[in-house]
């Protein structure tokens, strides 16, 4: 039986990596798009085999890899290029997490399973998903942490995050939200709360026959 499809998405800064780990410690079963993302790149794949094709070997490492920070500053600097970099990965990534879903119902019926997406209301993946969770934090506490965390300067910092939707436009099409703005234990909270209320939905059959 299938489960509810909960989407975990947020801004680059607002803490969604965070949130997604409270998660499992509270037992959620996470399909993470980022490792999918690195499995339909991998050597050798049909992926990595198109990358090259649009982008040149310069996206390669000596070792046959994807370099992931060279073609992230090609695609952050260019739209038209960091759309040609979705059409080929999305794709993949979504039937991945679709086969990681399934395989998780077979043995879980009707649970609910999380999909966490940085891109989940910008792309496609949106589509799936039966309530959003988005995660929260200011744009300028976004900022902050950026810089900090990927040793930016406050120009490159801004560049990324405005290469995203506004974190206030997500909020407005969340079903849940969490303030990841305040005290890490005033997010636990929230986390908590929202995951009881999850699996209390689910046991109580409220889940999606779609």
């Amino acid at each position: 039986m299938r489960g509810k499809i909960i989407g975990l998405t947020g801004g680059i800064g607002t803490g969604k990596s965070t949130v997604s780990q409270m998660l499992r410690d509270l037992g959620a079963f996470v399909v993470d798009a980022d490792v999918w993302a690195r499995r339909v790149v991998e050597p050798g794949s049909e992926g990595l085999r198109e990358i090259v094709e649009v982008f040149g070997e310069g996206v390669l490492q000596p070792d046959g890899t994807l370099d992931r920070k060279k073609l992230g500053t090609i695609v952050f600097q260019d739209e038209e290029k960091r759309l040609k970099l979705n059409r080929i990965v999305h794709p993949r990534v979504q039937q991945g997490m679709w086969q990681e879903t399934a395989d998780y119902w077979k043995d879980h019926p009707g649970e609910p399973v999380v999909w966490d997406v940085p891109l989940l209301i910008e792309g496609t993946a949106k589509r799936f998903v039966d309530e959003i969770v988005v995660v929260y934090a200011s744009p300028a506490t976004q900022l902050r942490r950026v810089m900090e965390r990927d040793g930016l300067s406050e120009e490159e910092a801004l560049r990324r995050i405005q290469a995203q939707m506004p974190i206030d436009e997500k909020r407005a099409v969340a079903t849940h939200v969490i303030e990841n703005d305040g005290p890490l234990e005033f997010t636990r909270e929230q986390v908590q709360a929202l995951w009881q209320k999850l699996r209390a939905e689910s046991r109580s059959g409220h889940s999606s026959s779609r």
